[in-house]
């Protein structure tokens, strides 16, 4: 069983890796065939992304919701066919297509003997964020927080993408204890949290009005910095094109207004403003509502 197993990884991965190899053309051509199949033959959780987008979009008609739910499917299907292509794109040819802004803010703060917690979503392709540490020039460990994946031939597939610019996998349940030994060893870190989706189980916790809406929230970046004294960024994507993204890091505006999580209501002030920018480049297939306070 086990030999079957490793040969079925091999499989999976050398598929992947092969796939990877065909230009963009070839690769967004793919996506658009990908598209018919999920929104037309599939409709891959297509109930979820009409609930949300009507919980968000109230004052919208069907049919324009129906059109941001149409280039979000197109959309997801680019992102999955982009981040195959990382198994084989070289650092000069995502270079020319992911363009990075103010990185020297998180540079600045190791120069003042901090560590930086980077907040970002599951918007534009944010498998290819990792390509951000190319911009810094401290020495520093950069590091993504993740739900550890089921040991599976694709979720091995997933971890050797993952790990395309060296960033530290780290699972959340360790994710405090990896970073103060980090902090420990005299060295920063980068560290990036994805914290737009739902809290898992009963850790709900923290409410805020997020898109219009009452929503539970996760607050375990804000905790962490706060006790290893590192600075908070975000993260703005802008899609400026196909398989073209603009990542800009920007302080978060916090208020300091006596309620609970400043930082992470700051974080999701700001997530709320770059999905409104450009809606159809965010998870709505993500049931973020499933839960009610």
């Amino acid at each position: 069983m086990r030999k079957f197993k490793n040969l079925l990884e091999m499989f999976i991965f050398g598929l992947v890796k092969f796939i990877s190899l065909f230009p963009f053309w070839i690769l967004y051509a793919l996506s658009d065939f990908l598209f018919l199949i999920a929104y037309y033959l599939i409709g891959y959780r297509k109930k979820v992304v009409r609930k949300n987008l009507r919980l968000v979009f109230p004052e919208l008609d069907d049919k324009e919701r129906k059109r941001i739910e149409k280039r979000f499917y197109h959309h997801l299907c680019d992102v999955m066919v982009e981040t195959i292509k990382l198994l084989s794109l070289s650092d000069k040819s995502l270079g020319k297509r992911v363009t990075v802004v103010d990185a020297e803010l998180v540079d600045k703060n190791c120069e003042e003997g901090k560590s930086t917690i980077l907040f970002l979503g599951h918007y534009g392709n944010w498998e290819w964020v990792p390509f951000i540490t190319r911009h810094f020039h401290k020495q520093q460990v950069f590091a993504q927080i993740y739900s550890p994946l089921k040991d599976s031939a694709v979720g091995k597939t997933v971890h050797a993408i993952r790990n395309r610019f060296g960033a530290e996998n780290i699972s959340k349940e360790r994710a405090y204890r990896r970073l103060l030994e980090i902090q420990h060893n005299g060295k920063r870190f980068v560290t990036g949290f994805i914290s737009d989706q739902r809290p898992l189980g009963t850790n709900l916790h923290h409410w805020t009005n997020f898109l219009g809406i009452d929503t539970a929230y996760m607050a375990g970046g804000e905790t962490i910095g706060k006790r290893l004294g590192a600075d908070f960024l975000y993260l703005d994507v802008n899609k400026t094109g196909r398989g073209r993204y603009t990542l800009t890091f920007r302080p978060l505006e916090v208020r300091e207004d006596g309620e609970e999580n400043p930082v992470t209501r700051a974080y999701l002030r700001e997530m709320e403003a770059t999905i409104r920018r450009d809606p159809a480049i965010w998870l709505w297939s993500h049931n973020r509502w499933k839960a009610r306070r």
